[in-house]
C-alpha cells in the first residue's frame, strides 16, 4: 500500500509529510495546528476541509475544529486519549460516531499486524535473540494484546534475558509467555501507551518514569521488532553501575539491535 502523504506550508518552509507522523491537528480561528509524533507542532493556514480530504478515513473529526488519526487514539472515556498521553475534549454527540470508526479502524490495523509470519514457539524466540541472553542489560520482546474493541490492554513476554529477571525479580520461566498483567497485578497503564505507539507507528521511543510493579525508577527504550511486537531495553536509574549518561553507548546498542532485526 502507498503511503498516505501531505504537503503544506509552514513558517514559509514546505514540508511533505507522511500521515502516519500526524497524531492531530486543532484549528485556531484561521490557523492550523499540525501536532506531530516526534511531539513537535506545526502551524499553517490550510483550512480544515482541505486537511479533511487529503488525509481522508484514516482521521476522524471529534468536535468542530480537531481531527484526530485513528491510529493514535489509545483509549475513549469522558477524554478521547492518544497513545503519546495527550487527552482532548471531544463532542458529545459525536461519542458513539467515534467511537465506531476509531473501533473499525483499530480492527483493521491489529488484523494486519495478526498477519504475519512471526515465530510461533518460545523456542523460535529464544533462537532468535540467543546472543542477548548474556548481556549485562534487561532486555525483552514482548507481544501486544488487544481486546474485542482492539485496544492494547496488556502484553506477553515472547523473549527475555537473565538480567531481565533479575531487573523484574522474577524467574524467566515464569516471565516468559505469561502477560505482564497476570503477573503484576498493580499494572501502571502508562506503559501500554508507549509500547502500543512502538507497535502501531513503528517508533523507537524513550519513557522515564516510576514502576510500582517492581518499585524501581525505569528508563526504558523501546522500538518495533516482528508484527505487533516491541523490543525493550530496560535499565533501572538508581544502579550506579549502569553508564546512564553514555548517550553514545545507548545509540550503539540501537544500531546493534536494529541491525540484528534486519
Amino acid at each position: 500500500m502507498e503511503e498516505k502523504t501531505i504537503t503544506f506550508i509552514s513558517g514559509r518552509k514546505t514540508y511533505t509529510l507522511s500521515a502516519d507522523s500526524i497524531l492531530y491537528i486543532m484549528m485556531k480561528k484561521q490557523d492550523a495546528f499540525v501536532h506531530l509524533s516526534d511531539g513537535s507542532v506545526l502551524k499553517t493556514r490550510m483550512t480544515f476541509a482541505e486537511f479533511q480530504k487529503e488525509l481522508g478515513e484514516d482521521f476522524i473529526r471529534i468536535h468542530r475544529g480537531c481531527l484526530v488519526s485513528a491510529k493514535a487514539i489509545h483509549s475513549v472515556n469522558q477524554l478521547l486519549t492518544l497513545s503519546n498521553g495527550d487527552s482532548l475534549e471531544y463532542s458529545a454527540l459525536h461519542r458513539e460516531e467515534i467511537i465506531e470508526k476509531f473501533h473499525k479502524k483499530q480492527r483493521i490495523i491489529v488484523e494486519e499486524l495478526m498477519n504475519n509470519d512471526n515465530p510461533t514457539i518460545d523456542d523460535e524466540y529464544h533462537e532468535h535473540y540467543k546472543c542477548f541472553d548474556n548481556i549485562p542489560v534487561a532486555f525483552a520482546d514482548i507481544e501486544m494484546v488487544f481486546d474485542e474493541d482492539s485496544q492494547a490492554v496488556d502484553w506477553i513476554f515472547r523473549y527475555g534475558n537473565e538480567a531481565l529477571a533479575r531487573l523484574e525479580n522474577c524467574p524467566l520461566d515464569k516471565l516468559i509467555g505469561s502477560s505482564f498483567g497476570s503477573i503484576f497485578v498493580n499494572m501502571d497503564s502508562k506503559w501500554l501507551r508507549t509500547y502500543e505507539r512502538a507497535v502501531l507507528y513503528g517508533e523507537t521511543l524513550e519513557l522515564i518514569d516510576y514502576s510500582p510493579e517492581i518499585d524501581k525508577f525505569l528508563r526504558i527504550i523501546c522500538f518495533p521488532t516482528f508484527k505487533g511486537h516491541c523490543g525493550c531495553m530496560l535499565f533501572d536509574i538508581c544502579d550506579e553501575k549502569m553508564p546512564m549518561e553514555n548517550a553514545a553507548g545507548d545509540r550503539a546498542v540501537l544500531m546493534y539491535l536494529r541491525k540484528m532485526m534486519n
